[in-house]
């Protein structure tokens, strides 16, 4: 009898030397590598995603603190998906099956409806588009409010880029970002915080070494209309770019909560955000989407 696979049915685009694979199970990206290279840090097909490996973030990426918020006026509940902190994490689809509405050689459209359920009342039609070229992948988030009223809305994106590296440690990172949120022992917001002359200021470029990162940068230097992060080791680098307008935030983490045998070993999350942790309450960054309105944007993964 054929065994089901943790992340479901494994769909694959490729272009050139360049190869994706795309998941059933939350619609994410498992690997992207480049001849045998492995540009990102992702997990093998006959285990499920861990820590958020290649996850897409919707509703909201990150957390909301006890789970509760209030929208126009409603007071709501959320399931805790973070039990330990007391959270609602990452959002409502991580774990849901997604359809394939578009595959060809070298591009994807996935789509999954998420419909009302405890804490969220709202019908959201959401379609991602992963695309590979000569440039690398780029991905085009969508998501369209098919209910009669506004709905609250977050995305964020946890891939693990990765270079090489035996540990974090050994790689030099780029972030553009001039402040960082402060956040709790829970990681929920309680502040913002500038960088400069703090061991969190990477917009030069420079080694990662024991700094132990699971932050939220803001205020991203931008060129072009996108602003760019990378991790690099002996030449060999992998960046992460996005379009500024659209993700104003990105985080960074470096693992150090990981289970033992991944603890700072496992490449570094560097995820494209909408908005910061616990936007739901503090309304920073929030987008709101007017019904029969579609929200989307992209961003993407280089090899160089």
């Amino acid at each position: 009898m054929a065994t089901a696979l943790p992340s479901g049915d494994q769909w694959t685009i490729r272009h050139g030397d360049h190869e994706a694979v795309i998941v059933q199970v939350g619609g994410g990206l498992r690997t992207y590598r480049v001849g045998d290279r492995e540009v990102l840090h992702g997990y093998p097909e006959d285990a499920k995603a861990d820590a958020g490996r290649g996850q897409l973030l919707m509703p909201w990426p990150n957390r909301i603190r006890d789970g509760k918020y209030t929208f126009a006026g409603k007071d709501e509940q959320l399931a805790l998906t973070e039990p330990a902190r007391s959270n609602a994490s990452h959002g409502l689809i991580r774990w849901a099956d997604w359809s394939v509405v578009q595959h060809d050689p070298d591009a994807i459209v996935v789509e999954h409806l998420l419909r009302p359920q405890s804490g969220w009342d709202w019908t959201l039609r959401l379609q991602v588009a992963y695309t590979l070229s000569d440039a690398g992948l780029m991905v085009t988030p969508a998501a369209t409010n098919l209910s009669d009223t506004p709905a609250p809305f977050g995305f964020g994106a946890h891939p693990y880029l990765t270079a090489g590296e035996d540990t974090v440690d050994e790689l030099t990172l780029t972030m553009p970002g001039a402040r960082t949120i402060t956040v709790d022992e829970r990681l929920n917001a309680i502040g913002t915080a500038r960088v400069d002359g703090t061991a969190y200021d990477f917009r030069g470029g420079r080694a990662i070494g024991t700094t132990q990162l699971d932050h939220c940068y803001g205020d991203l230097t931008s060129d072009g209309g996108r602003w760019t992060a990378s991790i690099e080791r002996d030449g060999e680098r992998a960046t992460l770019w996005a379009d500024a307008a659209c993700f104003p935030y990105a985080q960074a983490y470096t693992g150090d909560t990981l289970t033992p045998d991944r603890i700072r070993r496992a490449g570094v999350a560097m995820e494209p955000m909408t908005c910061p942790p616990d936007a739901f309450n503090t309304g920073e960054g929030l987008l709101t989407i007017e019904p029969g309105r579609t929200w989307t944007g992209s961003w993407g993964i280089s090899p160089s």
